[in-house]
């Protein structure tokens, strides 16, 4: 029995570790990992939590709220009234007589009161149209604010876009640095054996160990300029968390940067539906219903009136409610009202509306000059860099063969330290350039199809 308990209790201790251990092995992952950013993440982020957008959206609840109340004001307003007055008269006037309904009564009553009640509606039926006119205009204010959120947030994307493209050039700078740094190595190894053996000065000796730290110093730079990319995206992000902040490393083939540019006629006029330009077009909306807005203030207005009225006082020897029937009135009408002289204020106002249509004409144009000139920018860049790259790639073949070829004719004693150096600097330039115009050819073919489609991936 004694030993059946104890095979007992090492199972259940067994089963235990092994529930500790699977527990551990979930968990662990969630403390030694850093969460991965992919475009895709920082982008939906980015609109979801940038304060601007989230402002703009405020904005646009409260563009609704607008539309609703001139669609309200459209309706009759209906209101209700009383009032309670209490009179008190101290000295009153023996022997006179005061008439009230029904009821003659002497003013010795120091004090009564008197009570009316009262339903009032009021109808504008017409007022030239502005009243429609103004819900016409908040429902285009309404779309102006929504197209300002979507600005912003196409100029969020195009902003984390460029920061991301230069994070993944900077890594691969960095590990191409890193590699330049490991020859830099090698290098002062075989010239400390070389001075061992008398093949080579101390003087060149201490130029392999110069270029050696000075690589050492490029890498410490190239990491730094990351970090700060990195801190850069975070800061557009807006996360204030001190969690590691790192970014998925996509796969890029040379491909990506030899891709087809699309043609700068067809992106401008597929970019044409962009927010910015469709915002200026609804302004020019919004002033031509201005101008209606403004001419209708030199025109008639016709409203109606109804009203139900009724009164009660205490001099009264009818019961409260008697009275209420009693006392009843009904009123209805209607008036019309024309403006003969308004000190100018309906034509300075058409005037404005008018000049304030000028206006969001030249605007319209403004932003489709600018917008024109940024595709064309981005065209010419993906032009220029594609072409960089493809030669850049021929000189960083040309230089790789040619500085193994002076590595193995320095050993050989047949090439200086110079020449060794020389052809390690223009690898490493050679290197540098062709990752600069690929990146650079990839971020702006990238851009003109997010003009052209309104899309990143």
């Amino acid at each position: 029995m004694y030993y059946k308990e104890q095979n007992l209790t090492r199972e259940l201790g067994k089963i235990v570790i092994e529930m500790l251990l699977c527990v551990a092995f979930v968990l662990l992952p969630m403390y030694t990992s850093a969460r991965s950013w992919t475009l895709k993440d920082c982008i939906e982020y980015a609109i979801t939590n940038n304060i601007t957008i989230q402002k703009k959206n405020l904005a646009k609840l409260s563009a609704i709220e607008d539309i609703k109340q001139s669609q309200a004001e459209l309706l009759p307003s209906l209101s209700l009234s009383t009032s309670q007055n209490l009179t008190y008269n101290p000295w009153p006037e023996t022997g006179s007589y005061v008439v009230a309904g029904d009821k003659v009564q002497t003013s010795v009553d120091k004090t009564y009161y008197n009570g009316n009640y009262g339903i009032n509606a009021n109808w504008t039926v017409w007022n030239g149209n502005k009243n429609r006119n103004q819900v016409k205009l908040n429902k285009v204010t309404e779309q102006q604010t929504e197209l300002d959120s979507a600005v912003t947030a196409n100029s969020l994307k195009e902003q984390i876009a460029q920061l991301y493209v230069q994070i993944l050039y900077s890594n691969e700078a960095v590990n191409v640095d890193k590699e330049t740094l490991a020859t830099s190595k090698k290098n002062e190894e075989r010239g400390m054996m070389m001075l061992k053996v008398g093949k080579m000065s101390k003087s060149d000796l201490s130029q392999l160990t110069a270029q050696r730290a000075k690589d050492e110093y490029t890498i410490i730079e190239s990491e730094s300029n990351l970090k700060n990319y990195k801190r850069q995206l975070k800061q557009l992000l807006q996360i204030t968390s001190n969690e590691d902040f790192d970014i998925t490393i996509p796969e890029t083939t040379d491909d990506m940067a030899l891709e087809t540019i699309p043609t700068l006629n067809d992106v401008y006029n597929q970019s044409l539906n962009r927010p910015e330009i469709k915002g200026a077009q609804l302004g020019i909306q919004g002033s031509d219903i201005s101008i209606k807005i403004a001419k209708a203030q030199k025109l008639p207005t016709v409203s109606m009136s109804a009203g139900f009225n009724t009164n009660t006082t205490s001099m009264s020897s009818n019961a409260w409610d008697k009275q209420i029937k009693n006392n009843v009135a009904l009123g209805a009408g209607f008036t019309v009202s024309m403006p003969l002289y308004d000190n100018r204020q309906a034509k300075t106002a058409v005037n404005k509306a008018r000049i304030q249509r000028e206006n969001y004409m030249l605007d319209l144009k403004d932003k489709q000059t600018t917008l024109y000139s940024t595709i064309e920018n981005y065209w010419l860049q993906a032009n220029n860099n594609q072409s960089l790259f493809k030669s850049a790639k021929v000189s960083t073949q040309s230089s790789k063969v040619s500085y193994e070829l002076l590595s193995e004719q320095f050993n050989l004693g047949l090439k200086n330290i110079i020449e060794l150096m020389t052809g390690k600097d223009n690898l490493l330039r050679a290197q540098q350039n062709e990752l600069q115009s690929k990146y650079l050819a990839i971020l702006n073919i990238d851009m003109l199809k997010f003009y052209k489609n309104g899309d990143i991936k």
